[in-house]
């Protein structure tokens, strides 16, 4: 039976270990980092997200700066908004809420937040930048993903990981993340021939496709650690809906060495990653060394 990854307990301490590390900015720097999250539109999924977000900023001793706009907002407006945040001291950390109404650009408005404040690293310069090793600012799901790996495993180096899903988002970023730590990375997607056999061969198996309870248990190397970032909304045996991932867990759970369970594994990851990259890019906006 594996060893169930309880990821809300590590996002938790994550979340202390952040809060810990603003109260020494402010003490010693006069530095409070500021998370400016911008919101188009009515979408209610993205509106409790929101929210989520802006209460565990300020829990974190952070400050949080909200703007909703209407779904009927222009790119123009839009880009004004963000060129604003831009230029504003107090806002270390710019993250646009997906999905944007049809009217906007989603490209052309990732792409004019600043690097350096882009705390979602959706920027083209800090995706070349993860392409090649260099410092710059890391998608949340991918860090998350990476943080809960070496937490269980410690040392990657040499371990075969494959990434399961080549999305912009999650596949390719968390590909990179794994190159980084010294892993060997296959990349499969729904191309791939003999996937079940591809999965097999992996000491660590990222599932990010998008497909409820794709991966059976035979599909899983012995031992290997299953990190499933899929959320799928499927229908339950009472009528009513209930989340599960990519990974068919019940199988999966005993032949894996350690995995994540949906919900409670990757997701609370997410926010937490926010925070952690909101502290690191007012770190670097101050050239400041991050507090221990």
């Amino acid at each position: 039976m594996a060893h169930i990854i309880d990821g809300k307990a590590f996002a938790k301490q994550l979340r202390l270990t952040i809060g810990a590390q603003v109260a020494t900015l402010k003490a010693d720097h006069d530095i409070t980092p500021g998370l400016a999250v911008v919101l188009v539109g009515e979408d209610p999924a993205s509106q409790v997200y929101v929210r989520n977000k802006a209460k565990q900023t300020l829990e974190a001793g952070m400050r949080s700066f909200e703007h909703r706009l209407s779904a009927n907002t222009t790119e123009i407006d839009l880009l004004a908004l963000i060129t604003e945040l831009n230029g504003d001291p107090s806002v270390n950390g710019i993250l646009v809420q997906l999905p944007l109404p049809e009217q906007i650009n989603t490209e052309a408005v990732l792409d004019a937040v600043d690097p350096d404040k882009d705390v979602d690293g959706f920027h083209i310069l800090n995706v070349g930048r993860l392409a090649i090793g260099a410092e710059g600012m890391v998608p949340c799901t991918p860090l998350g993903c990476t943080m809960l790996l070496k937490d269980q495993l410690g040392d990657l180096s040499g371990k075969q990981a494959l990434v399961l899903g080549r999305s912009n988002i999650v596949g390719k970023p968390m590909a990179a993340l794994l190159l980084k730590e010294h892993c060997t990375v296959t990349i499969a997607h729904s191309r791939t021939r003999q996937l079940a056999d591809e999965c097999r061969r992996a000491d660590i198996l990222i599932a990010a496709v998008g497909r409820p309870q794709m991966v059976k248990g035979d599909w899983i190397k012995p031992g290997a650690t299953v990190i499933d970032v899929g959320i799928n909304r499927v229908d339950g045996n009472n009528g009513k809906s209930r989340l599960v991932g990519d990974v068919d867990f019940d199988s999966a759970v005993e032949v894996a060495g350690a995995i994540t369970p949906v919900p409670g594994g990757v997701g609370p990851m997410t926010i937490a990653c926010l925070l952690h990259n909101t502290v690191t890019a007012a770190c670097r906006q101050h050239g400041v060394s991050r507090p221990a």
